[in-house]
């Protein structure tokens, strides 16, 4: 039995919910997120909550209940609050910086990187910090995840980019005889 399922979740004000068919719409202003439940899941929205319920008794509808909860929450928190993830570069000479619609990363390579800024998404950087702001939360680390591709942190001196929260294991490196 799920237990996030079954939690009701609180509509913040500014924020508005409409199901429409199987797709649950998110809305703030003028952004709008939407969650398509493919009818695994029935919605219900009165007093200001939003609830979900199983639809049938297998195993599969408890799982899809706590998922498409975890993923309305998600879109209500991401345009009330937002979410961020931030990057750190390590490395004498990895620079970052953003030009326009695009972050511009030297990484030790022969070329600079030039990654694709995607609508919904804002990319701050400050010396060697890249925050990385939007209301979706997939897309936000999906971004993340892929500029933190672009050079691994390795274990002998930790250069590369990594999440600030990360925690890197060293590995001592040879030693002479």
């Amino acid at each position: 039995m799920s237990r996030i399922g079954k939690k009701p979740i609180t509509i913040p004000s500014g924020v508005e919910i409409t199901v429409d068919g199987t797709v649950v719409n998110v809305k703030k202003g003028n952004k709008t997120i939407p969650v398509e439940t493919h009818g695994r899941v029935g919605v219900e929205i009165a007093d200001g909550n939003v609830t979900l319920a199983k639809v049938g008794e297998t195993k599969e509808s408890a799982a899809f209940w706590g998922t498409y909860r975890a993923l309305i929450s998600n879109a209500v928190d991401g345009l009330s609050k937002g979410f961020q993830k931030s990057l750190e570069i390590n490395g004498v000479g990895y620079r970052a910086a953003v030009k326009g619609k695009v972050l511009e990363l030297q990484l030790g390579y022969s070329h600079p990187i030039n990654y694709e800024i995607a609508d919904g998404l804002e990319i701050t950087v400050e010396k060697n910090l890249i925050h990385v702001k939007g209301a979706d939360k997939q897309q936000v680390g999906q971004a993340a995840a892929i500029i933190r591709g672009y050079r691994k942190p390795e274990p002998y001196k930790g250069k590369g980019v990594k999440y600030t929260d990360e925690h890197i294991v060293r590995k001592a490196g040879k030693t002479a005889k």
